[in-house]
C-alpha cells in the first residue's frame, strides 16, 4: 500500500476530533477549568506506574481554548474519560471509523482500538491525545476536519476534477454547528496566538487554521 492508504497514529491531530464530540454530545463545557495537573498526570492509584505527560505548562485555565493552544495531553485525556467509553465508541463509528471509506481507491478503515472496544481507562485516556490504539487514515482524517469548516458535515472527498462538481457530504452532522465553529476558532488560535504549538506558521494577512 502507499502510505496515504495506510492507517497511522493521530497524535494531537486527533485532539480537536475528541473535543468536537464531547462538545457535541453535551460531555464536555468548553470554559470548564480542569485545573492544574503539571506536566505528568493520573486518574489515582489504580493506574500504578503509567501517567499521562504532556510537554508544557500554562498559566491560563486548562480550558478547551487552551488546552488547543498549548496542545495539553492531560487535558485530552481527561476529557477522553470524562465523555466516557461508551459514547466515543458510537461517535466514532458514526464518523466512520471501522468502515471502509467510500473512495475509488482502496484505504484502510481506520481503528479506535484493535477490536473495537476499549480494553482499560488508560487505552480511554490515551485515545484522548490520539495514543492508545488508534490508526487513522490520512484522507479519512481530512474529511473529518472538513466538518470543522462546514457545519459539522464531512465532505466526501473524490479523485477526478470536475468543474462543474457539486458539493457530496461523506457524513451529515457528525458535530454540531456550535461545536465545528468552536473548534474551527480555537484551531486558528493555535496559529494567531504566539504560545499556539503552529504559531511557527502563521502567514501575515492569511488566516491559517
Amino acid at each position: 500500500l502507499c502510505r496515504y492508504q495506510s492507517t497511522w497514529v493521530p497524535g494531537s491531530s486527533f485532539k480537536p476530533i475528541i473535543a468536537a464530540i464531547g462538545l457535541t454530545t453535551g460531555k464536555m463545557d468548553k470554559d470548564e477549568d480542569y485545573g492544574r495537573s503539571g506536566l505528568s498526570w493520573q486518574k489515582d492509584e489504580s493506574w500504578g506506574d503509567y501517567r499521562v505527560t504532556t510537554l508544557t505548562t500554562y498559566s491560563g485555565p486548562a480550558n478547551l481554548r487552551n488546552a488547543l493552544i498549548y496542545s495539553d495531553n492531560i487535558y485530552f485525556a481527561k476529557s477522553a474519560l470524562k465523555i466516557g467509553a461508551s459514547v466515543l465508541e458510537e461517535q466514532f463509528k458514526k464518523i466512520g471509523f471501522d468502515k471502509s471509506l467510500d473512495f475509488p481507491i482502496y484505504m484502510d478503515a481506520s481503528q479506535f482500538s484493535n477490536d473495537g472496544k476499549f480494553s482499560s481507562e488508560i487505552q480511554l485516556a490515551d485515545t484522548g491525545y490520539g495514543q492508545g490504539e488508534v490508526l487513522v487514515n490520512p484522507l479519512h482524517i481530512a474529511s473529518i476536519y472538513s466538518a470543522f469548516v462546514n457545519d459539522g458535515n464531512m465532505i466526501k472527498p473524490y479523485i477526478e476534477y470536475n468543474e462543474k462538481k457539486e458539493k457530496e457530504y461523506l457524513v451529515k452532522n457528525v458535530f454540531s454547528k456550535d461545536a465545528a465553529n468552536t473548534i474551527r476558532d480555537y484551531l486558528i488560535q493555535t496559529v494567531e496566538n504566539p504560545a499556539g504549538t503552529a504559531y511557527e506558521a502563521r502567514i501575515s494577512g492569511i488566516t491559517l487554521a
